[in-house]
């Protein structure tokens, strides 16, 4: 069946541009990331976190490093901890030497956090903590989960086929504010003498200002249509993010914007997936509705994300948990961070051409049939981690050059 497939790399977009003569030009308002352009020497962080973390990062890093040197990349690796695996080790989620490796890095790689030994944790010792710890230290607010059905893949997905057929959605969450991060929080007493808890959803202007930026450019290089999702009809938060989008949309009057109540959202995913391009929102609804979309793929282990600031290493992770129940099986699919270091060598560093090998090499593997668990049908090759990143790696090594890739 895969065998006759054709492969195609995967659709992702670029937020660096280039000048006729190789000088990169930074896109008005967008993210900009430090890094060695003229050395082509870039130095990657690794968090590999907890449960499946270290297998999919230790494949993604072999992948990362063959591809960067088939480009005339050099990428130099250094490992820190983060999530259970500093809680055991440190105390804490996320050691101080740690975020200073992150900052001072030209990206990172994070595989995944937590796990059920942690779960009982106060919330200042749990392992998600270090990960909003890590995001607020990196000023990286703006979250990137592209949800595209892979046509290798297609069968693999819930929904029908010819609903699930051709969707190529890219989410662009807000991160670093919203419910998660308003004041005041926290948990009290009503009237009635009933123990409560609070949480605040607020933005200010200049949060909804620079994330819709990042998603109107982001619709720019994509199908040019983006739909702002928001809960205006009752919440006040959601009032003001409306407003502000729409004052931005004169400045993008090639880009077609339209307004979505996150409920209606919810439910056009099931029905009819393929009416999105682009989609902007909030923290809480960003984290809701891209894991919803993700699900539309078939599964998550295949989907990337990058979070992206306007300063500063942007931080690269695959959208899927921890999996503590099949950690050290070698069963996990590490083709979501595999997939996620292409976007770290496109969004992070401008290297198009090995992001491409990445994304073309995937694509190719799946067309040869192998699968891990969670994508296997019959009639295709079951492999583990391990296998499946060395398939990846032969894919990468038998490439031609890109030229003839594209």
């Amino acid at each position: 069946m895969a065998a006759a497939l054709q492969a195609t790399p995967l659709k992702t977009l670029a937020f660096s541009r280039r000048r006729a003569g190789g000088a990169a030009v930074r896109p008005r308002q967008m993210a900009a990331f430090r890094c060695s352009a003229a050395a082509r020497s870039y130095n990657i962080t690794l968090l590999p976190g907890d449960g499946i973390g270290p297998e999919v990062v230790a494949v993604a890093r072999d992948v990362l490093s063959l591809a960067g040197s088939l480009e005339g990349v050099e990428l130099r690796f250094q490992e820190k901890l983060m999530g259970g695996s500093a809680l055991d080790a440190t105390g804490v989620p996320l050691p101080d030497e740690t975020l200073a490796a992150a900052r001072d890095s030209d990206a990172v790689l994070l595989g995944a956090i937590g796990g059920y030994k942690w779960d009982n944790n106060e919330k200042h010792l749990k392992p998600e903590t270090g990960l909003l710890q890590l995001r607020a230290g990196l000023r990286v607010f703006a979250n990137l989960r592209p949800a595209s059905v892979l046509p290798q893949l297609v069968d693999a997905s819930t929904l029908k086929k010819e609903v699930a057929e051709g969707v190529d959605i890219m989410v662009v969450r807000e991160l670093t504010g919203g419910i998660y991060f308003g004041k005041p929080r926290g948990f009290g007493t009503n009237d009635n003498g009933e123990e409560t808890g609070f949480n605040t959803e607020v933005y200010s202007a200049s949060e909804i200002d620079r994330i819709a930026r990042v998603a109107f450019e982001v619709a720019r290089k994509r199908r040019g249509k983006l739909c702002s999702v928001d809960k205006a009809n009752v919440l006040e938060a959601s009032m003001l993010w409306r407003r502000r989008v729409t004052a931005l949309a004169s400045e993008f009057p090639d880009i077609e914007l339209s307004h979505m109540y996150v409920d209606n959202a919810a439910m056009q995913l099931v029905r009819n997936p393929k009416q999105f391009d682009t989609i902007v929102t909030n923290n809480i609804f960003g984290d809701i509705l891209s894991d919803e979309a993700s699900m539309i793929t078939g599964s998550i282990g295949m989907l990337p994300s990058a979070s992206v600031g306007e300063s500063g290493p942007g931080l690269f992770e695959p959208i899927h948990g921890s999996a503590p129940d099949i950690a050290g099986q070698d069963k996990a699919n590490p083709l979501a961070t595999i997939l996620s270091a292409a976007m770290l060598l496109r969004y992070g560093f401008g290297e198009e051409n090995a992001a491409k090998r990445i994304e073309a090499a995937v694509t190719e593997t799946l067309d040869q049939g192998f699968r891990t668990g969670d994508i296997y049908s019959p009639g295709t090759t079951l492999v583990g981690c391990k296998r499946m990143g060395e398939e990846v790696l032969k894919t990468v090594d038998s490439q031609k050059a890109v030229a003839a890739i594209n």
